[in-house]
C-alpha cells in the first residue's frame, strides 16, 4: 500500500470541498481497502466520511424509502420497512458477503463495489479496467466467474453486488452531490457498460458523492424474491442470481419487475422479458420464454458458458417462487 493523506469529513459539504484529484472517500472500507492493500487503488489523500449523518433509512412523503448512503447493510437488511415492504432488498443482503461485513459495508459503498475479476484485483495481470489499453487477461484465461451480458473485446468483468441487483428491479434511484450540485439518477442509468471504456464503471463525476438511495412505495400486492446460486452457502459472489416484483391477480401476471445478477457487467435488466410476461398466465412456459429472451444475447467464454442454462433456471426458480400462492 502506498502512502496517503488520510482526513475527516463531517459534512456533505465538507467532503465535497475536500475531494480532488485522486482523492477517495472511505466509509466502511470493506472495498476501497481491500484494492490498496492490492495495489489496485492507489489514492494520494483518503476522506473519511463515516460520521457523517448520512445514515438513516426513513419513510419518503410519497410512502416510498430513502436509504442513506452510510446506512450499514445489515441494518437495512433488518429494518422492518424494508422486511415487510421491500422483502427482496432485505433477501439480497443478507445473501451477501459475511455478518461482519454486513456490520461494516454501507449501501453507498454497495452501489460502487468493483468486480472480483482475478485480471482486475491482479497488478501482474493484464486489465483495461484497471489499467486502459493495457488488454483483457479473462478473455482466453480465467473467466468461469465472469459476465456473458453486456461484456465487450475490451471487458468482460461482472458486476459483484447483490443489493444493487435487488435497487434495480425496484426501480431505486441515486441521489448524488458534487461540485455542480444535486442530482438524481434512475439506477438503471447510474451503471455504463464497458464498451471501449470500461474504466468507467459509473456516471459519478470527479468529485460527486453518493448520499442516498431512494425506492419508490411498494405497489398493491406486489411480492417479490430473490434467489442467488453460487459456489457455496455464504461468503461468495453469484454465478446467477435473480431479483423479483411481481403483482398476479387471477393467475394472470399484472406487473413484473426482473433483474439478474453474476451474469451482467452491470445489474442486469431486460424491459422485452418482462414485457413477455405481462398479462401473461404465471406458469412455468412463460417463464422460460422470458428467461430465454434475458439470456438470448449472451456471449459465454472459455469458461463460463454453463451461467447460459443457470441463469436461466435461476430466473424460472425466483419467479415460480414470487407468483406460486399470488
Amino acid at each position: 500500500m502506498n502512502a496517503f493523506a488520510f482526513t475527516r469529513a463531517d459534512s456533505v459539504a465538507g467532503a465535497l470541498r475536500a475531494a480532488g484529484g485522486d482523492a477517495k472517500f472511505v466509509a466502511g472500507g470493506t472495498t476501497l481497502v481491500d484494492l490498496m492493500k492490492l495495489g489496485v487503488e492507489n489514492p494520494t489523500t483518503v476522506i473519511d466520511i463515516s460520521r457523517m449523518p448520512l445514515a438513516g433509512v426513513s419513510r419518503m412523503p410519497d410512502n416510498g424509502l430513502q436509504i442513506g448512503a452510510l446506512a450499514r447493510n445489515a441494518d437495512v437488511a433488518h429494518h422492518p420497512d424494508v422486511v415487510n415492504g421491500y422483502p427482496v432488498l432485505s433477501q439480497a443482503l443478507l445473501a451477501g458477503a459475511s455478518a461482519q461485513l454486513r456490520n461494516m459495508a454501507t449501501t453507498g459503498g454497495n452501489l460502487l463495489q468493483r468486480t472480483r475479476c482475478v485480471a482486475f484485483r491482479d497488478t501482474a495481470m493484464a486489465c483495461n479496467k484497471r489499467s486502459p489499453g493495457s488488454g483483457c487477461a479473462a478473455i482466453g484465461g480465467f473467466n468461469r466467474n465472469l459476465a456473458i451480458l453486456g461484456t465487450s473485446d475490451r471487458c468482460i468483468a461482472s458486476h459483484p453486488s447483490d443489493q444493487n441487483v435487488a435497487l434495480t428491479a425496484l426501480e431505486a434511484t441515486v441521489q448524488i452531490s458534487g461540485p455542480k450540485g444535486e442530482r438524481s439518477v434512475p439506477i438503471g442509468d447510474f451503471y455504463l457498460l464497458p464498451g471501449d471504456t470500461p474504466e468507467r464503471e459509473t456516471v459519478l463525476e470527479p468529485g460527486e458523492l453518493v448520499t442516498s438511495v431512494t425506492v419508490p412505495p411498494p405497489a398493491p400486492g406486489a411480492k417479490s424474491a430473490y434467489l442467488k446460486l453460487r459456489d457455496r452457502a455464504s461468503y461468495e459472489f453469484a454465478l446467477a442470481s435473480a431479483a423479483v416484483v411481481a403483482i398476479v391477480r387471477g393467475g394472470t401476471i399484472e406487473r413484473v419487475r426482473i433483474a439478474m445478477g453474476g451474469i451482467g457487467t452491470k445489474p442486469w435488466r431486460n424491459l422485452e422479458a418482462e414485457a413477455a410476461l405481462h398479462g401473461k398466465p404465471a406458469t412455468a412456459e412463460q417463464f422460460a420464454k422470458a428467461a430465454q429472451i434475458v439470456l438470448s444475447d449472451a456471449k459465454p467464454q472459455s469458461q463460463n458458458g454453463f451461467k447460459v442454462e443457470l441463469a436461466k433456471r435461476c430466473l424460472i426458480a425466483a419467479l415460480t417462487t414470487v407468483t406460486q400462492g399470488a
